[in-house]
């Protein structure tokens, strides 16, 4: 176990690292702190909840829309929620998400803390403030900036996380080490999921490394004006067919991820062996690497990026595996290349 104190602008938000999930009290009184959750979450940890008021909704992506919070809200108030009060996360990135942009909102703002229990959540969507909701099959147009006092990271959640959501994690841990870290990339190609799935000292070190990563990236530029935008690596094309095509984040990244990495080869010297050792990597964590899709929608999708700017769109594309860039591509070019690559 351990307690970090990153500084984010003169807030302070402490990650407890393989804390355990009872020891929250320590941080937060149990009868001001107000728990927002997975329905599936709070059926399988029912026990971890004693003591604490608790909302549960569909944590997943079709949930996380305006409506939701709303109701969220609703129940907060008729729980007489005041400002005194802490909202607690305590699920996947949707959870996260949802509970940041509600109590970012709420009687103007009351203090959040969070609790990821996916890899994904761990790894990515509970660092660095963002939150927000989908608007129909835009992905995150709606949401603010609000940091949490505290992320707990209890890594004995995975105990009870499906396979599917492993993998559905790994895509942000493969995303990281494309664009940081070139030996961590090394290192998952010498391994897959079930290594992981069977090691805990293993998944805690690599949940710690990624942890690592997102964090430097969003100090050095915490309103995304440069380097955090690398963090959207494979998200540009992967939030375009997500919810179009319901497929779980994890695999729309994946996926982003091979279509940026053509585009890199295409206009960024990126090596065609690189590319194709990405591929492999992601094929080895059982993540896909091509889908049928309709064009002409995916690229209509794209223009409405919140990423666009006039006549062109920040795109992440990779100069070497564990370095990358952003370039704005005019539409007209990625219309070209996208007709290309598909």
């Amino acid at each position: 176990m351990s307690l970090q104190k990153i500084d984010f602008s003169g807030q302070i938000v402490s990650y407890l690292i393989n804390e355990p999930f009872n020891s929250l009290e320590k941080f937060y009184p149990t009868d001001k702190t107000l728990i927002l959750t997975d329905e599936t979450v709070y059926n399988l940890h029912e026990a971890k909840f004693y003591g604490y008021k608790v909302i549960k909704i569909n944590g997943t992506e079709k949930s996380k829309n305006q409506a939701t919070i709303d109701d969220i809200i609703s129940q907060m108030l008729k729980l007489s929620i005041d400002k005194s009060w802490m909202l607690l996360g305590v699920g996947g990135g949707v959870i996260t998400d949802m509970a940041g942009f509600a109590a970012s909102i709420y009687k103007r703002g009351i203090k959040l803390g969070l609790a990821p229990t996916t890899i994904l959540g761990m790894t990515d969507a509970a660092i660095g403030g963002k939150n927000g909701v989908n608007v129909g099959v835009y992905k995150n147009m709606v949401g603010t900036m609000h940091r949490p006092t505290f992320i707990l990271f209890d890594f004995s959640f995975l105990d009870t996380l499906s396979k599917a959501e492993w993998i559905n994690g790994f895509a942000e841990i493969i995303k990281h080490a494309c664009i940081k870290d070139a030996n961590m990339f090394d290192e998952l190609a010498k391994h897959n999921i079930d290594y992981y799935l069977q090691n805990r000292n293993a998944i805690a070190s690599l949940i710690e490394k990624n942890i690592s990563i997102k964090t430097t990236v969003v100090l050095n530029d915490e309103f995304e004006t440069d380097e955090r935008y690398l963090l959207n690596f494979g998200h540009t094309f992967g939030h375009a067919i997500e919810n179009t095509y319901k497929l779980p984040h994890g695999h729309a990244v994946s996926l982003g991820m091979v279509i940026a990495a053509k585009i890199s080869e295409e206009i960024n010297n990126f090596y065609s062996i690189d590319k194709e050792r990405l591929i492999e990597l992601l094929k080895q964590y059982d993540l896909p690497v091509s889908i049928k899709i309709d064009v002409n929608n995916a690229y209509d999708l794209l223009k409405k990026d919140k990423k666009s700017s006039g006549d062109g769109i920040n795109f992440v594309l990779l100069n070497k595996i564990g370095e990358a860039k952003v370039l704005k591509i005019p539409f007209i070019m990625l219309e070209s290349l996208i007709d290309q690559i598909l």
